[in-house]
């Protein structure tokens, strides 16, 4: 069967996060992906993240990290840094439609593997770089990680304890969410500049994309709170800044998020916990007025809340379409019924593993449905059959790119 980006080479130049999330995504859509690394240590997400268990659960070499972010591609291995390395991209650069790199700004012109030297050879290239601060400016020099671009887009100043609690401060989010924020932004770039080249210019194009610019984008609606208000947002626990009851209750067993996001609900919420005075209350009629006066609001909700456990007062609340949901341990999520009946876990059969679980992309296409492809690839494991393929070498000339370490 057909899939969506059937045809399509990719060109996989990036490491870590970001650039190989964005790749990742194309591969599940049906490109033909070609992930090129370093001979002897590969991507540095290979030595991250914890062992993934092998045939009779022994450590294995393959991590958790590193499968997350590669299933669908071709592992290449090859020397960028000497010119006959650098020769071989540039010809997988040619037949390419995708160049996807996250080397620091200007790191790949000394290889001669930049925008304009590739896009010279080959007119049609879209080419992706995702760098911390972008291609130009004051700061495009400095690398940076995940956590930094969470604290300086103002991500950080609005996650974490209220001040005056205990345990107060800014909090990272728990996962690396401006690197998978600025892959997804990547994917979306990727296709509307294919989309042009294919049906306006016929020409590919650059594209420049910061991860501080894309997380800061990413939260828009708390920028936009400032801009319109000129009030700063301040740090809210699970709470929201802009209606309520929308946050964490503690319950007899353990705790339930509960997001009222109207006055109807809101009504309805009062009534399942049997304070539907409430919602008659003149200090919490509007979602304004609640946000307002949340702190009051949750003051009086709380009692009613403990008195139950988490799941009766789901199963209550969810019966009078009021949002809300138990806040899973990662063991929970993957044993929930809804979780299950969309399949969002998979597997593959990986060379080395063997059946190996997966978190299947949740898109469900009608038409072109994303299928399992290649497992994530072992360290060059690809190497020689792209080489034939792709650029025509025989076995000596192979086996001596082997010899000599260039690939």
């Amino acid at each position: 069967m057909t899939r969506a980006l059937e045809g399509v080479k990719v060109l996989d130049l990036s490491r870590v996060f970001s650039g190989p999330w964005a790749a990742q995504m194309l591969a599940d859509f049906g490109a033909d992906v070609i992930k090129v690394e370093r001979p002897g240590r590969g991507d540095d997400v290979r030595h991250q993240g914890y062992p993934m268990p092998g045939r009779n659960g022994e450590p294995s070499p393959q991590t958790s990290s590193f499968v997350a972010m590669n299933r669908g591609k071709k592992s290449l291995t090859i020397d960028i840094s000497r010119p006959e390395g650098q020769a071989l991209v540039r010809r997988l650069a040619q037949t390419a439609d995708i160049v996807i790199e996250n080397f620091k700004a200007g790191d790949l012109r000394r290889y001669g593997l930049d925008y304009a030297s590739l896009s010279a050879l080959n007119p049609r290239l879209v080419y992706c770089s995702i760098t911390g601060f972008g291609q130009t400016g004051p700061y495009s020099h400095l690398p940076g990680y995940d956590p930094i671009f969470q604290s300086m887009s103002g991500l950080m100043s609005v996650t974490g304890v209220p001040d005056g609690e205990p345990g107060a401060g800014p909090v990272k989010a728990g996962y690396s969410v401006s690197d998978l924020t600025a892959g997804f932004y990547a994917v979306a770039a990727i296709l509307a500049a294919l989309h042009h080249r294919n049906q306006i210019s016929g020409v590919g194009q650059h594209i420049d994309l910061a991860l501080l610019d894309a997380q800061i984008a990413a939260i828009s609606h708390i920028g936009m709170n400032y801009l319109a208000s000129g009030k700063l947002p301040a740090r809210m626990g699970s709470a929201s800044q802009i209606t309520a009851p929308f946050r964490a209750f503690a319950c007899s067993d353990g705790h339930l998020m509960v997001a009222v996001g109207n006055d109807s609900q809101f009504r309805s919420f009062c009534k399942v916990i049997g304070l539907p005075e409430l919602a008659e209350d003149a200090r919490f009629l509007t979602n304004p007025l609640r946000a307002a006066a949340q702190a009051e609001l949750s003051r009086l909700i709380e009692p009613a809340m403990r008195l139950r456990t988490a799941q009766a007062w789901n199963e209550a609340l969810a019966a009078a379409n009021v949002p809300c949901g138990p806040i899973y341990t990662m063991d929970q999520v993957f044993e929930d019924p809804q979780v299950q009946h969309r399949k969002v876990l998979g597997s593959v059969d990986h060379p080395e593993l063997g059946a190996m679980p997966v978190i299947n992309n949740p898109i469900h296409f009608s038409n072109t449905p994303i299928t399992p492809g290649l497992p994530p690839p072992l360290l060059g494991e690809h190497t020689a059959a792209v080489l034939r393929a792709e650029l025509g070498l025989s076995d000596d000339e192979i086996a001596r790119l082997h010899a000599e370490g260039i690939v």
